[in-house]
């Protein structure tokens, strides 16, 4: 399971009605929303939390990024294995690269899966992951774009934590955020 930020309640009833084995927990970058409530999830799936290690200290903020942005805070999610670049990480028969891609966060990442990309803030349909956050960094996140993101197949769908699905082709056609990045 990829980013279990919050509705716990409905990811483990799905969970439960799909039949559906998790073996491990991914984090795709330590933003709040993406993280407030994996520890849940992670203790009644009774599986582990992994994370790259660049994000270590934005998970363990947790509670305070709640705080700022007036959200309940979920109790701090306890990371038991790195998620490192390069590597892969296998979950039963699915086997996922890990592209360390830094700019939204220190410590975001893509988890590709064939010619599917888990991408969580770094892209969306038309946009990008915001770079005014703690650790943010809008050169690096143009950087993690082009050398991360656009280097994939255009037919590669990319599945953002937040909005539609889109593909690498089509943003490398059309999204005008990623161009405004250019400076």
């Amino acid at each position: 399971m990829i980013d279990p930020g919050d509705e716990t309640e409905r990811l483990l009833e799905l969970v439960r009605s799909e039949g559906v084995t998790v073996q491990a927990l991914l984090l795709t970058h330590g933003h709040v929303d993406h993280v407030m409530r994996a520890q849940e999830v992670k203790e009644a799936l009774r599986v582990p939390l992994y994370a790259h290690r660049a994000d270590l200290e934005l998970i363990q903020a947790a509670p305070q990024q709640a705080a700022f942005f007036g959200l309940e805070p979920g109790p701090v999610p306890v990371v038991d294995g790195e998620l490192k670049e390069g590597e892969d990480f296998r979950a039963g028969s699915l086997v996922f690269q890990v592209l360390h891609a830094p700019g939204h966060s220190p410590g975001g990442i893509v988890l590709v899966c064939g010619n599917s990309a888990f991408v969580g803030d770094t892209i969306f349909a038309g946009s990008v992951g915001r770079t005014d956050l703690p650790g943010g960094d809008a050169r690096q996140l143009a950087q993690s774009i082009r050398s991360r993101i656009y280097r994939l197949a255009d037919e590669t769908v990319l599945y953002p934590g937040h909005g539609p699905a889109t593909t690498v082709g089509e943003e490398k056609s059309s999204n005008p955020f990623v161009r405004a990045l250019d400076f």
